[in-house]
């Protein structure tokens, strides 16, 4: 049944539909089920089919299962451990229909029209169906007259584009696709945090990227207005920045809005030009990672990271943001005596993607090249030449098909840890622990026993950054603790981590105090 070692047990439930963040949760907890090694819940279109078939569970093992069935499946040590964990992912996967009365469940909408009947003050529809089924879902949902948050990935650059030429005609915004973040008149959609309302809007291409600005505006007593998440393809040539322009002009309206901070991976600096001149009256900040160089508009200033994105929106909004790199000098010069001299290299593993490209911006500024499966650089892949900085993005599709995202189960992260992250020229280990709605329940604890492990002995220094707000579900507070009670060192903002990381492995404890 298996190419693989251990039991495969697989069970099919027929006609039943499960959106991405609720297959998620079920991998995630027949994961954790003891004598698991590797776990997966699918819906069985052809793309899950293929997935499930990499792991080992061939057409003999799904059958006729198709694209409207949901398929769990497990490989684990005995058939106890096989099927308490089966039976572990069912009561996951459908915990929240079972809490329903009968009456509810009968009642539930099976299309957005049905939901708009017994919701007709809703404003937004999240759409998360496999990209195949996306875009028309999310057309319905514009026919209704809702904005939408397009959670889906897997959809095209012509969908894109459609989708969003008839939300502008509509004058709705078409978050997406692979929107992952947003926070609309203070209510959390997707990965959000939860962050106090304020005068700052962000419109963000970047879903860690919005979460970032967002929790530090929180944790600095600044607040947003919105989170607009617009999806990391629209500030691209194809897209022309479409939905980045209609959010721009709606917090430019918004009598809340008095800051607006636009954040980006990359984009296009013609398409990022365009959407900076719909600005407005409206004070204005773009921390367009890569693109710092670029002339603006009149009104709008540029910053080179999040970190400074977001200190330069809260003093715009009249704020005096807390020093970020305080105290960091004394404990890099402190933990310097402690490394080998031939450990001179930085290893990243990163959840947030935005966050990983936002480091390799740093480090390949204060180190020199940076090699990564997402690259600043179009040459600078994995696998890289030793002695290299490494920076992996583990959310990125290579590391996630078939498994959790690592915000939801670090389960994976910690498997590459072990495997990678005692290389001896490593000086550093660099990593991101994102907090909020829908991230696991406690990262920092399931991280802490392999950063101990890496420290051991005259490992590297573990670098780390807590990314979350102090009422998030995970309590940042506590997050933190958990990280620094086993001797990493914790610092304010994910910028100031990677240059701290360049502190370390270059010697150099003036960097931790770089760019303020």
């Amino acid at each position: 049944m298996s190419t693989h070692d251990n039991l495969a047990r697989v069970r099919v439930v027929r006609d039943t539909y499960l959106d991405s963040l609720r297959l998620l949760v079920a991998t995630s907890v027949m994961a954790e089920q003891g004598g698991v090694t590797w776990a997966g819940a699918v819906m069985a279109t052809p793309s899950g089919r293929e997935n499930l078939e990499a792991e080992g569970f061939g057409a003999e093992s799904v059958g006729q299962a198709g694209a409207n069935d949901l398929v769990l499946a497990v490989r684990a040590g005995d058939e106890a451990a096989a099927e308490a964990a089966l039976a572990a992912g069912e009561q996951a996967a459908f915990e929240d229909a079972r809490a329903e009365s009968g009456e509810a469940a009968a009642a539930a909408p099976r299309t957005v029209s049905g939901a708009v009947a017994q919701m007709p003050d809703a404003s937004v529809a999240i759409v998360s169906v496999p990209g195949g089924y996306a875009a028309l879902e999310a057309h319905h949902a514009l026919s209704q007259g809702l904005h939408v948050l397009l959670f889906s990935d897997n959809v095209s650059l012509d969908e894109e584009a459609e989708l969003k030429k008839r939300g502008n005609e509509l004058g709705l915004l078409v978050m997406g696709p692979g929107a992952g973040t947003a926070v609309i008149s203070g209510t959390g959609l997707g990965f959000a945090n939860a962050v106090r309302r304020g005068p700052v809007g962000v419109v963000a291409a970047a879903g860690t990227g919005a979460q970032e600005v967002s929790a530090l505006l929180d944790r600095w007593g600044v607040g947003v207005s919105h989170v607009i998440g617009v999806g990391g393809r629209d500030l691209s040539e194809a897209i022309g920045g479409r939905m980045a322009k209609a959010a721009v002009r709606a917090l430019d309206e918004d009598p809340e809005t008095e800051v607006i901070l636009l954040v980006s991976k990359p984009p296009s600096e013609a398409v990022a030009h365009s959407v900076l001149e719909e600005c407005g009256s409206t004070p204005a900040v773009a921390a367009f990672l890569g693109l710092s160089e670029m002339e603006p508009p009149s009104g709008v200033r540029m910053a080179r990271t999040l970190e400074e994105g977001a200190l330069t929106a809260a003093r715009l909004a009249g704020k005096t943001p807390p020093a970020t790199s305080e105290g960091l000098r004394a404990q890099v010069e402190e933990r310097l005596g402690a490394l080998g001299d031939e450990r001179r290299t930085v290893r990243g593993y990163y959840s947030g993607g935005t966050l990983c490209y936002e480091a390799q911006v740093i480090i390949n500024e204060l180190l020199g090249e940076v090699y990564s499966n997402e690259p600043l650089l179009p040459g600078n892949t994995v696998p890289a030449p030793p002695g290299s900085n490494v920076l992996l993005d583990l959310g990125a599709e290579e590391y996630t098909v078939g498994r959790p995202h690592p915000m939801i189960d670090p389960g994976n992260r910690i498997q590459i840890l072990r495997q990678e992250a005692r290389d001896p020229e490593v000086a550093v280990v660099l990593l991101d622990v994102v907090l909020g709605y829908g991230s696991h329940e406690d990262p920092a604890g399931q991280l802490a026993p392999v950063l101990g492990e890496i420290m051991a002995d005259g490992g590297p220094q573990v670098v780390a950054y807590v990314l979350g707000s102090d009422t998030d579900p995970q309590g940042y507070a506590r997050q933190r603790a958990t990280l620094e009670g086993i001797g990493c060192l914790v610092t304010e903002t994910a910028a100031r981590a990677a240059y701290t990381a360049a502190a370390i492995a270059s010697r150099r404890p003036e960097l931790t105090e770089s760019h303020r």
